[in-house]
Order: C-alpha cells, then structure tokens, then sequence
C-alpha cells in the first residue's frame, strides 16, 4: 500500500521510461504486506463480530482484489502528483470513484460467493453500506500514498538543499584555499634566479625543494580537511625555510606549542596566510627584521591559537576599525566561518608594546 523508493520517483521526474525491476520491488512488496495487515483486521474483526471461518474467504478475496485494483491508481498517481491540484483532483476524483466502485463490486461478490446465508446482508442497502466501508479503506490507501510521497519529497528537497549547500561551502573553501598570494610565488622565484646567477645553487635547490614541497601539500589537501597541529606546523616550516632563506637574519622566530595539543585538529593551512601577513607588513617593513612568535595552548574544549609580531603595527587593526580587509585575512575568517560555523573565533590587534596579535579559538578536536 505504499509508495515506490525515492530512486524511482527521480526518475519519473526526469523520464517518462518504464520503472525498473528493482524499483517495481520496492513497492510489490509494501504493497502486499499493506494488503495482508487489511486481510489479518478484516478477518479478526469478522470473527469477533461473530462472522463464520468460511468468513476468511472474504477477506482473502478483498485484500487481494484490493491490491489488484489499486495498482492502476498508484500508476496514475505517480504521474500527476506534480501537476497543479486543481487538475491533479480533476484526474484523481474521477479515477478514485471507479476503483471504489470496482472495490465494492469485488466485496460483494466475494459475500455472495462465500458468505453463509446468515452473515449476507438483508437487503440491497446492506451492500450500500459495504460500499461505503470499501470506499473508507480506498480513501484511506489514497491518504497515504500522498502523504508518503509528499514526505519523500519533501526530505529529497531538504537532501538536495544540504547537497547544495556542501557543494558550495567546498567550491568556496577551494576558492579561498587557492588564492595564493602571487608576491610570494614572485619574491620566491626571484630570489631562486638570483641564486643561480650568483651559483650559489645549493641554497637555491633547497628554496626550490621547500617551495615544491610546500606546494604539492596546499594543492593535495582538501579544503574541508583537518590536520593535526603538529602536522600543519611541519607544512608551515617549509613555507618557512623559504622565508628564512629570504630574510635571513631579519626573521626571528619562536613556537612554544603545549604536546597537548599536537594531535589537535586544525583547518590545513589556516596558518600560512597569518604568517605570510606578518611578514609582509612586520618583517619587510623593518630593516632590523622583525620577531614572530606562535604559541598553542589547550583550555578546556577548546584550542587557542595566538600569533604575535613586533612590527610597527597597523592602523586597520586599531580599536573601533572595520575588520581586516586582506586577502589573507578576510579568507581565513570566511574558512573559519565555512567550517564552524559560530563555534570559532578570529581577532586581530595591535599589541600597546609594538607589532600584532592574531587569536584563533577553536573547538578541541584530537586527531589519531
């Protein structure tokens, strides 16, 4: 008495082919076993109303003719539920009142048939009234049918919409992901052309190999995946060793990482651009180079994040301005946002001694 499975309503909205045989099997089987739950009531309620055994013939006889004359209607059903209601009742109505009709006639030909004289009824009102019983249980069959398929619709809408809605927060989260900085690729090229033309090719082969590695690593994660903390802080030192290799001298850093919180899973890469900012406007800024420090500590449910420089500061981070409007910045706010939703938090600020500070709080997930 059921519907068929939601693989064959999709595919009677985009094709007007046969069903196949498995999706005729999903609903045969719902079917017969609605039909057999009618047969084991209608029966039972017979005897307890003080019908004869010979009364089981009759219910034998309805279920199955019920079964039978209702699988045109849920034929018909199936092709008009998605037309306008007012046309979609100007087809069923019509087509309803002739299975009733024909249900009636199964029912009482099946009392006649099988029923003992005392259990047929007294009059032609008697069959009246059994018409309108088989009329109940057709309505009923009916009712169902559409509130299941309405139901299955509406949870295919509601999966096709989360669908969707993944499907977009990863192509946003690639997006995102892959806006490299170009300043970095050039500056990082640059200085592995200068290299060479000043033969000084080992420091070159192993800028290129970080460089390499570093980016095979930003293009083979996905975007949506966490990595363990101490993993992402592996990745980061090969963006790193390039930067050192650069600045030399002028970068100084210091990472003080809690062990608590190596296995703590993190956005991959959700710190490189960070980096990269500090040193675009702390490190290049100040020919004395500049002091970036990490520190990774865990409290309670939660993973906190901080990364200080003391550069000169900026004034888009002062009290009362508008968030950062980097690249960098404004990226790793939407990842944050993409992947946590309210359960994250990123701010940036200017330290009273000189430089920024960068928090991230994040739930504490551990990782293998």
């Amino acid at each position: 008495m059921l519907l068929d499975d939601p693989v064959e309503s999709l595919m009677i909205s985009v094709t007007t082919a046969p069903t196949s045989f498995v999706s005729r099997l999903s609903f045969w089987p719902l079917q017969v076993a609605g039909w057999l739950g009618f047969l084991a009531v209608h029966f039972l309620s017979g005897l307890a109303h003080g019908k004869h055994i010979s009364y089981l013939s009759v219910s034998m006889t309805s279920a199955i003719g019920g079964m039978l004359v209702t699988w045109p209607l849920h034929w018909l059903y199936k092709r008009i539920s998605r037309l306008p209601t007012a046309q979609m009742l100007g087809i069923a109505l019509p087509a309803f009142l002739v299975i009733c009709i024909a249900m009636a006639v199964i029912y009482a030909l099946s009392i006649q048939n099988y029923c003992p004289e005392e259990c047929k009824p007294a009059s032609f009102l008697g069959y009246v009234a059994y018409s309108g019983f088989t009329a109940y249980v057709i309505l009923s069959w009916s009712a169902l049918w559409f509130g299941i398929h309405n139901g299955r619709e509406l949870a295919g809408a509601r999966e096709r919409t989360l669908a969707a809605q993944s499907q977009a927060n990863l192509a946003q989260l690639k997006m995102l992901r892959y806006q490299l900085n170009p300043h970095f690729l050039f500056n990082t090229l640059n200085a592995i052309s200068t290299l060479v033309l000043e033969k000084d090719h080992d420091t070159a082969e192993r800028m290129l190999g970080a460089l390499s590695r570093f980016l095979r690593y930003s293009l083979d994660q996905e975007p949506q995946q966490k990595v363990p903390l101490k993993r992402e802080l592996e990745v980061l030192d090969l963006y790193l060793q390039i930067e050192k290799m650069r600045f030399d001298e002028r970068l100084q850093l210091d990472f003080v990482i809690d062990p608590a919180t190596e296995k703590a899973l993190v956005p991959c890469l959700i710190l490189q651009p960070l980096i990269e900012n500090a040193i675009k406007y702390a490190v290049s800024r100040r020919e004395q180079g500049c002091h970036i420090a990490l520190r990774a500590h865990a409290s309670g449910d939660w993973l906190d994040l901080e990364l200080t420089d003391d550069g000169p500061g900026s004034p888009a981070f002062a009290p009362g301005a508008p968030p950062g409007t980097g690249v960098g910045l404004r990226n790793t706010r939407e990842r944050l946002a993409t992947l946590y939703g309210e359960r994250q938090r990123l701010s940036v600020e200017n330290r009273p001694e000189g430089g920024v500070r960068v928090r991230i709080t994040l739930p504490l997930e551990m990782g293998p």
